[in-house]
């Protein structure tokens, strides 16, 4: 396979953009179902009765499937169809958050999640890959791109807000049944406004290169968010261990297979691997410290978790232009500069939260929270056009799958390394702050997180509690100081990588000729232009 320069065709109209809009909604729906749920949990458990493991499981399975079946799914869409995919996935998307609204039991709504997490796989890649299609001029692509990037940063944030809204007027399964109208309506408008396109050279779909698949990214993903958890143990050390036999696997067997579902060309190209880390490094930087800032506001400052939902999401609203901006600023000079101010505006952003106290002013923390969010919006806009960019429209559909399972997994890896840093620095000034006479079961419990320390302060007595809570939210606000400065120390070398991976390149205009036309298949072209400019 060879990166290659293509013909112009003609601009997106009203038709593409409107398609456009109806394919940000899935994007807006499976991002919400990441955290829409948080809020249902006491609700659901009091109804359904789970165990603690199947409480972990309800919250968790999702994201494992979806991590586990993106590749796979990619794949699948590149050589069935994506339109084809995409609906099918609506479909099931539905199908699954029904059965979720009404589960009858624990059991139920795990394997309910389990299936929504399949949908949702289904749906990630194909929208993008779809996009990919839609948008042939290089400057709307971007555009189109940014307004992805956007939907899902949006969903992410909005969902606990949404949650926090229905369970205020309705019981705990409203929160899945918002996302059967959205499917309606993608199921009814998406074969009238998207075409369908897909890879007739692709080859036979290989099964033993998605179940290695599967069994690399589910086991990778599985231990990381154990071991921020609970800490280093045997089974999640495992897990990885065996996680990562399998990703060797996988690389084998793509290198070897006839028709491999992951071309491994795509790597070769600086542009592509470049952006995808780059887009991992900026999602390990955001989804490691939100952790940190959703407990600052609940647990410091005393917020319920509606308000601090809402709160949180207003530097969300404030950075809603930015992608825009990024890819405006990205089509006038070399994106790497782009990238890497937004790098280091986000490392900004970072040190300036290092000096947050437990009693500073709430607007503190919400403008340096919208600053180092707009940094980071604008990489992941402008890595996901890049990288999506530079790959032939054919491979389009296992390029975005590739592109979001480094995102699964910087998330993961933020959460898991940023989190330990955060709870080292905690337990360490816990361990001087707890007085003396406490009964050891309330002392680990103080000890271990800020909400125990909160549950042990409020059985003290008269200042004992109120000097423990002190002491607990100063260690809280150490530990959240010590991660922002290693994530904004990432970022400054993130910002330094980008220049060096991704300065001089850009992307030619998208579409190959004979690619795809508007009534369906994609036909095969000989890649006869000559290589993507690099200068």
């Amino acid at each position: 396979m060879s990166f290659t320069s293509y013909t112009p065709k003609s601009l997106a109209g009203r038709r593409e953009w409107t398609a456009l809009g109806v394919l940000l909604l899935p994007c807006l729906l499976v991002s919400m179902d990441v955290s829409v749920l948080y809020f249902a949990v006491p609700f659901l458990t009091a109804e359904l009765e789970p165990s603690s493991v199947q409480q972990l499981w309800i919250l968790d399975v999702y994201g494992f499937v979806l991590a586990g079946l993106l590749i796979t799914m990619g794949a699948l869409g590149d050589r069935i169809g994506r339109r084809k995919l995409l609906l099918s996935g609506a479909l099931l998307f539905g199908l699954a958050s029904g059965v979720a609204a009404y589960a009858q039991s624990a059991e139920t709504l795990i394997a309910a999640r389990a299936l929504l997490g399949v949908g949702g796989a289904t749906l990630m890649p194909s929208t993008l890959a779809l996009i990919r299609n839609l948008f042939h001029d290089a400057k709307q692509r971007g555009k189109a791109v940014a307004l992805w990037s956007t939907a899902i940063m949006g969903g992410i944030a909005v969902g606990p807000v949404l949650s926090g809204v229905l369970l205020e007027h309705f019981w705990w399964g409203s929160v899945f049944l918002i996302n059967a109208p959205v499917m309606v309506l993608l199921l009814v408008c998406g074969p009238l406004l998207l075409p369908e396109y897909k890879n007739p050279a692709a080859g036979r779909f290989d099964l033993p290169g998605s179940l290695l698949s599967l069994l690399a990214m589910l086991p990778i993903v599985y231990g990381i968010k154990e071991i921020a958890r609970d800490g280093l143990s045997a089974l999640p050390v495992i897990a990885l261990a065996a996680g990562l036999l399998a990703g060797a696997a996988f690389v084998h067997r793509q290198r070897t297979a006839r028709h491999p579902m992951l071309d491994l060309e795509l790597f070769r190209h600086r542009g592509f691997s470049g952006s995808v880390l780059m887009n991992l490094l900026a999602t390990f930087a955001v989804v490691g410290c939100a952790v940190f800032f959703t407990q600052y506001l609940q647990t410091v400052r005393g917020m319920s978790p509606l308000q601090a939902a809402l709160w949180n999401l207003l530097p969300t609203l404030a950075v809603g232009g930015m992608a825009p901006l990024a890819a405006g600023l990205g089509q006038r000079m070399d994106r790497a500069y782009v990238i890497a101010v937004g790098f280091a505006v986000a490392a900004g952003g970072f040190v300036w939260l290092s000096w947050l106290e437990p009693g500073s002013a709430l607007w503190y923390v919400l403008v340096a929270s919208s600053v180092y969010a707009s940094g980071l919006v604008m990489v992941m806009s402008l890595g996901n056009e890049l990288a999506i960019g530079v790959a032939p429209p054919e491979r389009a559909g296992s390029a975005s799958a590739v592109l979001e399972s480094g995102t699964e997994l910087g998330g993961a890896l933020g959460m898991a390394i940023l989190g330990s840093i955060g709870g080292a620095v905690y337990h360490g000034r816990m361990a001087e702050a707890l007085p003396a006479g406490l009964p050891a079961g309330a002392a680990d419990a103080a000890r271990e997180t800020l909400a125990g320390a909160a549950a042990v302060a409020g059985e003290l007595p008269g200042r004992a509690g109120g000097a423990l809570l002190a002491a607990a939210r100063t260690a809280f606000t150490d530990g959240l100081q010590t991660a922002v400065l290693c994530a904004a120390g990432v970022m400054a070398c993130a910002a330094v990588l980008s220049l060096v991976l991704l300065r001089g390149l850009r992307t030619t205009v998208a579409e190959e000729p004979g690619a795809a036309d508007a009534t369906g298949s994609a036909a095969s072209a000989p890649a006869s232009s000559a290589p993507e400019a690099v200068s």
